[in-house]
């Protein structure tokens, strides 16, 4: 048996005092033994506007943000999916939301680029999103061993779309963490099915790491963290608030299911007719 953690927060535009708030989170989950700990998306700045994530960016390899994760990691000897955090990118107007992977020694382990950005337009409240103003999207899968098993890495929006997850598969995942940040109304209508979804087409533990709350900049994200075995059973969640979450993982179970429950042998593609 393997613990792990999923950390609920609602971040806010300052990095200093969202990297305290990630410290007191992740010391609460290595307290209840967890091992891997998944931060939400964008856990180090939430901004008053899109173009504040421009003015904290990082070059790979050296910043505020990957220092803290990287302490973090060595300090309490865990694995840490950070989340995402921004780093630069090709122009100067954008930069790559990067979901990065420390080992217990505080070595960057994989790095995943988050490939499906978030433009849409929600008539409920007129909120309007359009992450390709400042993200420059990713354009591969990651899929790394790790003791927890094979750990795939997906961002928030990635959930909408299986053929990414079906990827993950031919990489043998087994595992699969989830940084996100959806908002209160896509989450209240399709968080909980996108979550457990993923987790039983692809027979895989799914870690959903989420913001959740009200922010300073006035979004309201739906929170609603949870950890979900390979047969879409949700073994702990968080609906609202700051917390974590945590679940042990058994790798035995997801082999033995996809032994005796062969779904992704299956898989047939049909030719394609007119």
């Amino acid at each position: 048996m393997k613990r792990v953690a999923a950390i609920q927060m609602a971040s806010g535009p300052k990095v200093s005092a969202n990297l305290t708030e990630a410290a007191r989170l992740i010391r609460n989950a290595v307290q209840a033994g967890a091992e891997l700990v998944v931060l939400p998306e964008n856990f180090a700045i939430m901004g008053n506007s899109e173009q504040d994530k421009l003015k904290i960016r990082e070059e790979e390899g050296s910043g505020q943000i990957q220092s803290f994760l990287a302490e973090q990691a060595a300090r309490n000897r865990i694995w840490i999916v950070g989340g995402t955090l921004p780093l630069v990118a090709s122009d100067s107007d954008h930069i790559r939301a990067a979901c990065l992977l420390y080992d217990d020694k505080g070595e960057v382990k994989a790095r995943y680029d988050k490939v499906h950005l978030f433009d849409v337009h929600l008539p409920e409240n007129s909120e309007t999103y359009n992450e390709s103003a400042t993200i420059e999207p990713g354009t591969s899968t990651t899929v790394v061993d790790t003791p927890f098993g094979k750990l795939g890495l997906a961002v928030c929006y990635d959930l909408r779309f299986p053929e990414l997850f079906r990827h993950m598969v031919d990489k043998g995942v087994e595992v699969i963490a989830v940084p996100s940040a959806f908002t209160a109304i896509t989450g209240k209508a399709h968080w909980d099915v996108l979550v457990r979804s993923r987790a039983i087409e692809n027979l895989s533990y799914l870690i959903a790491a989420a913001q959740g709350g009200y922010h300073i900049n006035g979004r309201e994200t739906h929170g609603d963290s949870m950890i979900v075995d390979p047969w879409g059973v949700v073994l702990d969640r968080l609906p609202r608030g700051s917390g974590v979450v945590i679940a042990d993982l058994d790798l035995d179970k997801i082999r033995n299911t996809r032994r005796h429950f062969p779904v992704l042998e299956h898989r047939k593609i049909p030719a394609t007719t007119l």
